[in-house]
């Protein structure tokens, strides 16, 4: 029976209570013991001991501290030792009565690959970087050493810039190739001490140990805005991107990890607000205004539902028989606490999270309603977001609006700014024209505010274009207000399109707008935003003469 079990790949060793070797068995005992001096059957305990004391290495102070307290109390145990290069898993089994049975497995492939597999656990595989896991674990030794010894470190959060657009018009792959660069790139700006990792699509984080002062993390963010902002070149493409740096300092923005993350987050919001390719370093006010910002979001997702929306509209005046032809619809948000919220607060913030849809949504179909009680052939104004051109229903939505209310399509008018036209599309384009052919018209709203306004004429017949505010206020304080509106009222008549000059306020404005050719007016001179009960009572006084 002997030759099978010396084949198997688990060792065996049986001792009998009198401490000598009965039985060895398994292909992995060859390990214990050598050529001149074999474990055999016969073999004392002590013999076994001193074999195993000669090949265990450094390991030999583990079996010495496992083996007194199993044999005392005679107990099971499982440690491991490495015997001639090779890792056991040692097993001791106390039998009744007859001594010990001792199992030998060895484990050292096994071991190997799960180390292996933690380390791929805890890497990105595209870059090779550490990943979210590992450094976690970083931070956590970085701030056990901040609490033992009061070594600081930074956390800096870097977000690529215009990074999309090369994942959308240039593929994955290449994308994959330049997210690959922009680590090597970090690899470069730090230490050995440091840890760079990548936590998503196109987030990075750097842990800086042993920051000694602020300045010093400082020059680390500088380097990272300039090296990432300078050009790669990818498989034949030159691609340009950028970087936002949101830095937070351990211990005073934070001493465990999620609040580190959590404020460096903070800080690379607002370095996005501020233009992006630029770093900022975390401040307490930061994580006021993101609370608050927060608690807006909750109360904005609420206000549809509680029916807080409100719209007031604003009259438009017609030049040319000083008549009034419609009003422009504009939302406001009576908020139960807040009071009236502007537009100016909120409507960003749910383009950001993608409430404008749904928003946008009510405001149309109540526009509609409240139009279709005005005199025909007055019509409405209604702006459409960006986010709101980007839905498949949006034809479907104001052809329902439509139906609903019983306004005729010709009452109607939405109001796009550039932002739509600013990834000019196909898409965007036939958009448009079903909603012309549907009888809706369509004017482009701030006309140059933007960089391409010309270019936007020519792909896109518009129905009227309305003249941005500030070129009105420029009419009173520089010499060239005069001109730039009279260029756009030529270029409107030339084109067949009205022209709307919004924000006339005083007398002297209307005449000087009247004098250079617009056909329409909009502003607090005709009249302020005034809520849809009072449009009609507005609409039946008097307004002949302005």
């Amino acid at each position: 029976m002997l030759p099978y079990l010396n084949s198997v790949r688990y060792g065996l060793l049986l001792i009998d209570q009198r401490g000598h070797v009965i039985l060895t068995s398994g292909q992995n005992l060859r390990s214990l013991g050598d050529h001149e001096a074999p474990i055999t059957q016969g073999s004392s305990v002590r013999q076994v001991l001193r074999a195993v004391r000669n090949s265990a290495g450094d390991t030999w102070r583990h079996v010495r501290a496992h083996l007194p307290r199993c044999i005392t109390q005679r107990t099971s145990s499982t440690f491991e030792m490495t015997l001639q290069g090779h890792l056991l898993e040692v097993s001791l089994y106390p039998v009744e009565n007859k001594g010990w049975a001792i199992t030998f497995e060895d484990v050292t492939t096994r071991r190997a690959a799960e180390v292996r597999a933690d380390e791929i656990a805890r890497q990105d595989p595209l870059t090779g970087l550490p990943n979210r896991l590992l450094l976690h674990e970083r931070l956590k030794e970085a701030l056990g050493r901040l609490h033992r010894n009061g070594e600081a470190c930074a956390v800096l959060l870097i977000d690529l810039d215009r990074f999309k657009p090369v994942n959308d018009t240039l593929g994955h792959p290449m994308g994959d190739a330049l997210l690959s660069k922009v680590a090597d790139r970090l690899r470069s700006t730090v230490r050995p001490t440091d840890t760079v990792a990548r936590i998503g699509g196109d987030e990075f984080v750097i842990l800086q140990t042993g920051v000694r002062e602020a300045s010093d993390t400082q020059a680390l963010a500088r380097r990272i805005v300039d090296l990432v902002g300078r050009t790669y070149m990818v498989d034949g493409h030159l691609l340009s991107i950028g970087a936002s740096v949101g830095v937070a300092l351990a211990p005073n923005d934070g001493a465990d990890v999620d609040k580190l993350l959590k404020n460096a987050d903070l800080a690379l919001y607002r370095a996005k607000l501020d233009g992006r390719a630029t770093y900022r370093f975390f401040e307490p006010e930061m994580d006021a205004r993101m609370q608050m910002r927060r608690q807006l979001e909750l109360d904005m997702r609420q206000a549809l539902a509680r029916r807080e929306f409100q719209l007031h509209y604003q009259p438009q005046l017609q030049l040319e028989g000083n008549r009034l032809i419609g009003c422009e619809a504009l939302i406001r948000w009576q908020h139960p606490v807040r009071g009236m919220v502007s537009p100016l607060d909120f409507i960003p913030l749910a383009e950001e999270i993608g409430l404008i849809v749904p928003i946008g949504e009510w405001v149309m179909r109540q526009a509609c309603r409240d139009a279709v009680t005005w005199p025909a052939p007055l019509s409405v104004a209604v702006n459409v977001s960006p986010a709101q051109f980007k839905s498949e229903r949006l034809v479907e939505m104001v052809m329902s609006a439509l139906s609903a209310s019983g306004l005729p399509a010709t009452r109607l008018e939405v109001e796009i700014t550039e932002g739509v036209l600013l990834h000019e599309s196909e898409k965007t384009l036939q958009t448009l024209h079903r909603l012309r052919e549907l009888g809706v018209r369509v004017s482009m709203d701030d006309f140059g505010t933007g960089y391409s306004s010309l270019s936007y004429l020519r792909s896109f017949p518009f129905d009227k274009i309305k003249i941005d505010r500030s070129f009105v206020k420029d009419l009173s304080d520089k010499r060239d207000g005069e001109a730039i509106i009279r260029a756009i009222a030529g270029l409107g008549k030339s084109l067949g399109m009205t022209t709307v000059a919004e924000g006339v306020e005083t007398p002297d404005q209307m005449e000087r707008i009247r004098a250079e050719g617009c056909t329409d007016v909009q502003g607090y001179l005709i009249s302020r935003p005034v809520p849809a009960s009072e449009v009609l009572k507005f609409l039946s006084a008097e307004r002949s003469t302005y």
